[in-house]
């Protein structure tokens, strides 16, 4: 299966789970490509799909960023766009790495665009700011639609 076969699955598991999981509903083609702009790189091709079906998600105790708005901010595009941005500036998150989510222990759960395979997909790492002293962030799975479908299943089937 896939990057964008794996956000597909995920898409018909969070709809089977509707007590358990909610998402922010699909980005537009403009917010897309205004979020890319934002961040001055290219979004891999499955987590592009996950964002243009979900936007971003929680399932369980599982928590993707995403990329969405709220009344309260505006048009300001928060979730990945906002966190990385952020990121860069505080913690000096190189600028390749795009946070997709938060792993609880003060790491940072990431897309590598610098990275890309045949298909365009990025890796998903774990960045902390000592992670360049210990040989760089650790791969986690080799796209996001691959991480984030296995980790939406262990959160939602308990396995």
């Amino acid at each position: 299966m896939n990057g964008i076969e794996s956000v597909d699955a995920l898409v018909e598991l969070l709809a089977r789970h509707p007590d358990e999981a909610n998402w922010t509903g699909g980005l537009s083609t403009e917010d897309l490509s205004l979020a890319e702009s934002e961040l001055g790189v290219g979004f891999p091709p499955s987590y592009r799909h996950f964002l243009s079906s979900l936007g971003s998600c929680e399932a369980g105790s599982e928590e993707f960023l995403g990329v969405y708005r709220t009344p309260a901010m505006g048009g300001r595009l928060l979730g990945t766009v906002a966190e990385t941005l952020e990121a860069q500036v505080d913690l000096a998150l190189p600028g390749a790495l795009l946070v997709i989510q938060f792993d609880g222990m003060g790491g940072l759960v990431c897309l590598d665009v610098s990275r890309l395979d045949e298909q365009g997909e990025a890796p998903v790492a774990v960045w902390d700011p000592g992670s360049a002293g210990r040989g760089g962030p650790e791969q986690l799975d080799p796209d996001f639609g691959t991480y984030v479908l296995r980790q939406c299943r262990r959160a939602l089937l308990r396995g």
